[in-house]
């Protein structure tokens, strides 16, 4: 199996898959915006790697929908500022991209269609985003076409891209981040392809396109893969259903199958409504982060953060939901301390139909 890598000189390597270049990037000692948060620490580890905590960042579903492209092409680098300092601030940061990339292609029959330049994945690394997920219903929009585009695009700027691919072992193979001595394996997959489009979007042997949650023994065997060559295992997934902030049958079937694969973080979006987090057993689960820069009609949907857990190889010793807002212009903005307790406790409420624990649980 393929896996990618990054390291720097100063303990921070994310590495590709063979196909695709990867990305080197330095650590940021910015301070993280916003007030609310919650840690949970664990029990002892059976297996903590090198000993060194590692701080992991998540965000939601990113597009540059319009008019959110105008902004791309008067400021790239700046579009997700108003989130940097906790994306930045920790040792590795990951969020969806939810468009295709390039111009051109062939658009596809399906009800929206997102497509955005390169320029996109600068605007995503310079904000400190280290893992670009990838495996979405809107990563092949334009085709096949626009993948290769977006492969191309890629690998030209060196974006550390996962859950797509030339064929399924492309896509389904980890990226692993080297940081303080340990190895943090990232997959990326999804739930959620229009049914008129699985077959044509589907990575398989022969063909390119997205890793499939579908497939649930794919998707398994590339965890327990990976789970051998890192000390902490991270499945990025879109998944759930839209406007939903309770996780469907589909989502509490497979997370435990993933942990049980090998799995100790387990991060999702697609429903467009922030869902539960917290603990299935020993590993971290949460359901969905809604959207992150989209572009909304506020409410429910406008609701948005930045999660950050941490971990000691496969020991989560915490996590911390910094709520944030997506504004009039659809980029999110950490809130300030007067605003974040009342959204932590929304976030939290959403725990308990995802039937996950506050505290860890078991051996």
């Amino acid at each position: 199996m393929s896996c990618v890598g990054l390291d720097t000189t100063s303990e921070r390597v994310v590495t590709r898959a063979a196909s695709r270049v990867g990305t080197t990037t330095t650590p940021s000692t910015t301070t993280p915006a916003g007030a609310g948060d919650t840690t949970t620490t664990t029990g002892p580890a059976t297996d903590s790697g090198s000993g060194n905590a590692v701080t992991i960042a998540f965000g939601g579903d990113v597009h540059f929908a319009p008019p959110l492209d105008s902004t791309l092409a008067r400021s790239p680098t700046t579009m997700l500022d108003g989130v940097k300092p906790a994306l930045a601030s920790a040792d590795l940061s990951i969020v969806n991209l939810e468009t295709s990339i390039g111009s051109g292609g062939d658009r596809q029959p399906k009800a929206f269609n997102f497509q955005a330049p390169p320029t996109a994945f600068d605007a995503l690394t310079a904000a400190g985003v280290d893992v670009i997920g990838m495996a979405n219903n809107h990563s092949l929009d334009y085709g096949q076409p626009g993948l290769a585009q977006t492969l191309a695009a890629a690998s030209a700027r060196k974006a550390p891209v996962i859950g797509v691919g030339a064929d399924d072992d492309d896509a389904f193979a980890p990226l692993i981040a080297r940081v303080k001595g340990q190895r943090i394996a990232f997959i990326a997959a999804t739930q959620v392809l229009d049914g008129n489009l699985t077959a044509a979007w589907t990575a398989t042997a022969t063909h390119p396109g997205v890793a499939s949650a579908k497939r649930v023994d794919r998707l398994t065997r590339a965890v327990t893969e990976a789970r051998r060559a890192a000390d902490t295992v991270v499945v990025f997934l879109h998944w759930g259903t839209e406007l939903e902030h309770c996780p469907n049958p589909a989502q509490l079937d497979l997370a435990p199958r993933l942990v049980e694969a090998g799995a100790d973080v387990i991060v999702g979006g697609h429903a467009h409504r922030l869902q539960g987090g917290g603990y299935l057993g020993r590993a971290y689960v949460a359901y969905g982060l809604g959207n992150f820069m989209f572009k909304v009609g506020g409410g429910e949907g406008a609701e948005t953060g930045v999660l950050t857990v941490e971990v000691t190889g496969r020991r989560v010793d915490g996590a911390r939901w910094q709520p944030a807002r997506i504004g009039g212009d659809f980029r999110p903005v950490l809130l300030p301390a007067a605003a974040a307790g009342p959204a932590l406790a929304r976030w939290e409420g959403y725990r308990s139909c995802a039937k996950l624990a506050g505290a860890p649980t078991g051996g």
